[in-house]
């Protein structure tokens, strides 16, 4: 969720926009917002209207970012090139604006070209084919290859941008770091260049525009059909919006149910700032193909640079201070925090804070507090422990399994002496069936058709069993196995004959079963993740293992089924330490190259040993004295 700072702006925007609709019943024009500071050179408004008859005739809500180009510490990003690429076909990887954001660690993030297929609700890594320019960090993902979409913006690497507002022939790349595209032209020179009367369709809009001294960038998504909250505009309302925004050039870029405008809050998670078409129908984002992120440094106050250095263990927090303050940090598994580091009250404009006692693998939200005569408080972060691991692919999401409908009732058929040759297959994944007219594209790759019940109209049946074979060259205490895969509705899973693990299916079931829920809204979109201990698999062996699976459908007339299943084997990294001394004067510094060890004391190699308090980490200094005093470092 939003972190204090977030909730502050949410209130005071909300004001805002309340003050101009109020406003805007007397006049009936509208009015931009006021810009507010999210991060350093990214602004943000909120405007609204109330429908005029004139040059705006739609009620609309506009959401903008502006984006300061001279600002040293501003870069963009576009979506870089899947692995799979290939040009006109694959490539990017399609995901939602959100988890763009998130896998790039950006601080604003806008869906931005046209692209393909227009199917919206894919799995994330989908391939995408982008239309128009794409360039991102230097390599052109998508090139213009005709008069379509080749309204272009462009960027060196220092942000200088150009306009290109017809992109055919294509302009030279030499010395381009970042491009967009959109199929045409808004803004030209200040002129709002699209006639009214032929202004096409009103919908939820994402324009893209520029100031004339190319100072500012400005990323635009209009909220639409939505009534009683935003319309959209159309072509010569969104060129409109755009130049009341401050814009000098502007173009149109893919708009529609894509449109969304997603920041990071202080934790790391992307926050939605307007309200999404697809999300007010559906819930979920779309996913789209091109997308246009901002990465920007917070704003400055009195703590600064706060930075979380985690280990398995332990993390290292620092920050710095305009003054000389004291030092805590706040902890915990929830925004409740719950644990104190406790004050350090030596006055330091450079803070460092060990935590200790922390659970490998494991998400932990922090804020720091400094006080001077006053006292303040950070916003909220997040971190997340290591955990010291292998991790070996097993198999992957195309793994192939035998497979049979036939009615399994009271037979042992998921152990090792089943024998299964009567079975189909085997089949790669992902398995499938789809009765409806087409199929539904969103689960891919579809690999093995399975059949449907003639029995049952011709829907599927309720129930499929699924069989494969693995073999461990190496089983390691303390490792784990990870599965992961697409699975419509429900599923039981097993390991040499002995259940391991259930999924949407009530126990004691049969074949007639019906799962009690479903993946996603309905379609295997997202995948079902689950990880297990190995010492609580106490039937796997070295060599050939079985895993099986039975897999049941929500509804009798439910018209899909889908299975497909990754196996990834985890095991633990030993970790070593040595400790390295050397002195100067009076003072020995000790050092240590690894992580995630604590720093013990005691007066004797027999004695007592305890924990060393206070700020403690590699190099850590102590002064010499007359008695001798030992150290050692435990996990």
């Amino acid at each position: 969720m939003p972190n204090n700072f977030f909730m502050q702006l949410w209130g005071r925007l909300s004001v805002a926009l309340a003050f101009l609709i109020a406003g805007l019943a007397a006049r009936a024009t509208p009015v931009i917002g006021p810009w507010q500071p999210l991060f350093k050179g990214v602004d943000y408004s909120v405007s609204t209207n109330l429908p005029s008859g004139g040059e705006f005739p739609n009620l609309a809500v506009v959401h903008a970012f502006r984006v300061d180009l001279t600002d040293p510490d501003i870069r963009l990003l576009t979506t870089p090139r899947t692995s799979n690429y290939l040009a006109g076909d694959r490539e990017t990887g399609g995901l939602t604006v959100s988890d763009f954001l998130r896998t790039h660690q950006l601080q604003a993030a806008i869906n931005a070209n046209f692209f393909g297929p227009s199917d919206y609700y894919l799995p994330a890594g989908t391939p995408m084919d982008v239309y128009g320019l794409d360039v991102s960090e230097g390599v052109v993902v998508s090139a213009q290859d005709g008069p379509s979409f080749s309204a272009a913006f462009l960027f060196d690497t220092n942000n200088q941008a150009t306009v290109i507002h017809t992109n055919w022939p294509p302009a030279s790349l030499n010395g381009i770091h970042t491009a967009v595209s959109g199929n045409y032209p808004l803004v030209v020179a200040g002129r709002n260049i699209v006639n009214q009367g032929n202004a096409r369709e009103v919908d939820p809009r994402t324009v893209f525009g520029l100031s004339q001294d190319r100072h500012f960038l400005y990323l635009v998504g209009i909220d639409g059909r939505q009534p009683g909250y935003s319309i959209g505009s159309n072509d010569y309302e969104s060129a409109a919006w755009l130049i009341l925004l401050g814009a000098y050039d502007g173009i149109n870029v893919d708009g529609g149910g894509s449109t969304t405008l997603v920041i990071e809050d202080s934790t790391g998670a992307a926050v939605r700032l307007n309200k999404s078409s697809a999300v007010a129908d559906s819930g979920r984002e779309r996913t789209v193909g091109s997308h246009l992120g901002v990465f920007a440094k917070p704003l400055p106050g009195f703590i600064n640079d706060v930075v979380a250095l985690a280990d398995d263990t332990t993390a290292t927090i620092t920050w710095t201070t305009l003054e000389a303050a004291t030092s805590e940090v706040e902890y915990g598994l929830t925004t409740d925090f719950g644990n104190s580091t406790g004050v350090q009250s030596e006055p330091v404009t450079d803070h460092l804070v060990q935590l200790t006692g922390l659970t490998a693998a494991t998400g932990y939200y922090f804020r720091v507090i400094s006080a001077t005569t006053q006292q303040y408080v950070s916003a909220n972060y997040f971190f997340v422990t290591t955990n010291y691991v292998t991790t070996n692919r097993v198999f992957d999401i195309t793994n192939s399994w035998k497979y049979t409908t036939t009615n399994l009732n009271g037979v042992s058929w998921s152990g090792t002496n089943y024998t299964d040759s009567a079975w189909s297959g085997p089949g790669p994944g992902l398995l499938w069936v789809d009765t409806r007219i087409p199929p539904k594209p969103e689960v891919q790759p579809k690999s093995t058709q399975l059949p449907v019940n003639p029995n049952n109209n011709g829907f599927p049946y309720v129930t499929y069993y699924f069989r494969t074979r693995f073999v461990l060259t190496n089983i390691v205490q303390g490792g784990s196995l990870a599965f992961s895969g697409y699975i419509d509705d429900g599923a039981v899973f097993y390991l040499n004959g002995t259940e391991i693990y259930r999924l949407r299916v009530p126990t004691n079931q049969v074949a007639s079963t019906l799962a009690t829920g479903f993946p996603c809204n309905g379609d295997a979109t997202c995948l079902d993740s689950f990880t297990i201990p190995i010492s609580s698999l106490t039937n796997l062996v070295l060599g050939e293992n079985v895993l099986a699976a039975e897999v049941h459908n929500y509804n009798a007339q439910s018209p899909d089924v889908t299975f497909g299943l990754s196996l990834d084997l985890i095991e633990p990294i030993v970790r070593t330490a040595r400790i390295d001394v050397s002195y100067s004067g009076n003072t020995i510094t000790l050092g240590w190259d690894a992580s995630g060890f604590v720093l013990q004391s005691a007066d004797s190699l027999e004695g007592s040993w305890s924990d060393v308090q206070g700020t403690v980490a590699s190099p850590f200094t102590v002064e010499l004295s007359e008695s001798n005093r030992y150290y050692r470092l435990r996990k």
